[in-house]
């Protein structure tokens, strides 16, 4: 009898297990395709984890794996939108740990590469007789999409290098933090993106390259596969070396032994903070090619390299407010403020808590005892929320100017906005991105300076900034200011009356457009701002590089009289440049362009490269093998620029030499 009790309960302990696996790997799978296909986040890295390791420890313990378990398959189901490829080899997932010591043993006496595990998009490149070819996303691990045309128009991606051979390499597409955080700025509250990464894939997987070319992708490779003939000498990182010499970017690594892992961890770590790509850890490979080779792989994992992750440092605390905050588009943000805690070796006492979903979901209530980390060890998070008190009460008015709230769906769940189009945190945000270096160029308005001036009431719309002398005394008596920030104020407000078409129109603050889709804009329409004002969708559409989102925004805002009125304010005190459109002008097409040193015969570098660019040139912060000329009034100098241009066989011109070569540019100064 008691044999049968047992038995019976043995099953049904098996087959809670089997359920709870069953619901792990149907709440895994969710994620995964949220987060691979669809470019948002339905939970974040830390809940993730934590589920995988969870269903990896049931299907070690019961020696069950059911089918579709997401620890057996190795990224995101392929869309059919873009031409599938199948690859020459599966791309298989790493192995990962949170332990140093497992590193080490990883080790033993072999030497390993330890380098960034960047948080971007796989992706193939394949290059032939010195040509790129074809580029191919990781997809699935067997079949990915073809994304050639795209990759062409990436920053750094050189689209033909010295060697002729077949070569096939494994990188990571990132977007830097700075360029995500400005694109997203100019995204209606429906389209931001969550983070870097799925804005990247977004990008990557666009089926026109103009939108790809517009979000700054940058490549990093991280593995050569195939380059026939080459000696490397048994060494991964000689690889690295001769890619790099090749002119492509590599991902940044360092040499590891067993002894020294655990301090180069720690390295690593150290420089997390001024990483400009997000990355979620760290791989370790064999530097030995030979050694790699003969190790196989599992049906999921390589055995030569394993990734490892951080392991979150948490710290309990309590929830002491909720903060709201108004932006720009209207978006009231919820922020966590907490008891200081120190977490990743600085304080910390305020987190995101990103929408109104996220608040509820967390059930925050003053007083609670929460569960506070850093993400990737650098974004305050609440992880979790022990005691559960809420969710706090959501605003029924805005913080800021006190008009109703109103909850909106969006993508990444339910969020609160002001309904008030006047309001003033609206306002102040608008206008600081008016001033800001790509729009109107107005030195010395600082996001704190326009709050003091639009509470003061010395401005209430754009065209108000130039009728700021009306209070010459009281901004002269305002705290922080004097006669002398006024004058140079006022010397600013009038430089920045002239000013190109584009950067006025990207000014204004239209949701979706940057200042590359102003660009597109105001060249379709011949740089005529009456034709784009009266511009209608079916118009729009027709713009390459234009989509149905974009043409919609632009239409929707140049509809809106209110919009209208206040660009007639502002017209008769700007001096717009009208640059006509002719094919003739994009002499430099094809061209790109890298510029070092001190510069005698051009104002400045932004001139030079706005020259460069408006005949139909590209610039770049750096020499690759895909540049066409290096500037540089010192061509004997042992910079670093200077050396790859000459490593490359990239002619160096002198300012003069430029002039004397290409005087369109000259004349495009003038």
């Amino acid at each position: 009898m008691i044999d049968s009790h047992q038995n019976q309960a043995e099953s049904g302990d098996r087959a809670e297990i089997a359920a709870r696996m069953k619901q792990l790997s149907q709440l895994l799978s969710r994620a995964s395709k949220a987060y691979h296909n669809e470019n948002r986040e339905i939970m974040t890295d830390l809940e993730y984890d934590s589920l995988y390791d969870e269903l990896a420890s049931l299907e070690s313990q019961t020696g069950i794996i059911l089918a579709g378990s997401p620890t057996q398959s190795v990224g995101y189901e392929v869309l059919g939108s873009l031409e599938k490829v199948r690859h020459d080899s599966p791309m298989l997932s790493l192995d990962k740990t949170k332990s140093t010591e497992k590193l080490q043993a990883f080790l033993g006496s072999q030497t390993g590469l330890l380098s960034w595990k960047l948080d971007g998009l796989t992706i193939v490149l394949r290059y032939s007789g010195g040509k790129l070819i074809q580029a191919v996303t990781r997809g699935n691990g067997e079949i990915g999409e073809d994304v050639t045309h795209n990759a062409k128009v990436f920053k750094n991606i050189p689209l033909g290098i010295r060697y002729a051979g077949e070569l096939v390499a494994r990188g990571e597409a990132v977007i830097d933090y700075a360029s995500f955080n400005q694109i997203n700025e100019t995204l209606p509250p429906d389209e931001k993106y969550k983070n870097p990464r799925n804005l990247c894939s977004g990008a990557v997987r666009q089926l026109n390259s103009e939108t790809a070319a517009s979000r700054s992708v940058s490549f990093f490779v991280f593995t050569l596969v195939k380059a026939d003939g080459e000696d490397f000498g048994d060494s991964k990182s000689k690889q690295l070396e001769w890619l790099s010499e090749e002119g492509f970017e590599v991902v940044p690594s360092k040499i590891a032994t067993q002894e020294s892992v655990e301090s180069d961890v720690s390295a690593f770590a150290s420089k997390i903070a001024d990483n400009p790509y997000a990355s979620d850890g760290l791989v370790l490979t064999y530097d030995s090619l030979r050694y790699s080779a003969s190790l196989g792989a599992t049906s999921k994992f390589p055995k030569d390299s394993i990734a490892f992750k951080w392991a979150d440092e948490m710290s309990e605390t309590k929830l002491i407010d909720i903060e709201w905050s108004t932006s720009r588009t209207g978006l009231i943000n919820p922020v966590a403020v907490f008891e200081p805690v120190e977490i990743e070796g600085s304080t910390v006492n305020k987190a995101s808590v990103h929408n109104v979903s996220v608040l509820q979901s967390l059930a925050l209530g003053i007083g609670d005892v929460i569960k506070v980390y850093k993400a990737n060890m650098i974004i305050p998070q609440i992880a979790e929320n022990l005691t559960r008190s809420g969710p706090e009460a959501i605003p029924e008015t805005c913080p800021v100017c006190g008009a109703q709230a109103e909850i909106i769906g969006l993508k990444e769940g339910k969020a609160l906005f002001c309904t008030n189009p006047g309001c003033k945190a609206q306002l102040v945000r608008g206008l600081s991105h008016f001033a800001s270096r790509d729009a109107m160029n107005i030195d010395g308005l600082s996001q704190q300076t326009l709050e003091k001036f639009v509470q003061k009431g010395f401005i209430q719309d754009f065209a108000d900034l130039y009728e700021i002398s009306r209070y010459e005394q009281e901004i002269v008596a305002v705290d922080g200011f004097g006669q002398k920030s006024y004058n140079n104020l006022i010397d600013s407000l009038e430089k920045s009356k002239t000013v190109n078409l584009a950067n006025f129109i990207y000014a204004l603050g239209i949701n979706q457009v940057g200042l590359s889709n102003a660009k597109l804009l105001c060249g379709y329409y011949d740089n005529d701002v009456e034709k784009i004002i009266q511009a209608n969708p079916d118009e729009l559409s027709e713009i390459e590089g234009f989509g149905e989102v974009i043409s919609k925004s632009v239409s929707s805002y140049f509809s809106d009289e209110g919009n209208i009125q206040r660009i007639r304010r502002l017209l008769p005190q700007l001096n717009l440049i009208q640059q006509a459109k002719a094919d003739a002008d994009q002499t430099l097409a094809g061209l790109s362009f890298a510029i070092t040193g001190e510069l005698q015969a051009f104002p400045s570098r932004k001139k030079l490269q706005d020259a460069i660019e408006s005949l139909g040139g590209k610039t770049a912060s750096s020499v690759t093998g895909k540049t066409s000329f290096l500037v540089n009034n010192d061509s004997m100098s042992e910079s670093a620029k200077n050396k790859k241009a000459k490593q490359f066989k990239i002619p160096i011109l002198t300012e003069q030499e430029l002039i004397s070569r290409f005087p369109e540019i000259g004349a495009a100064l003038q």
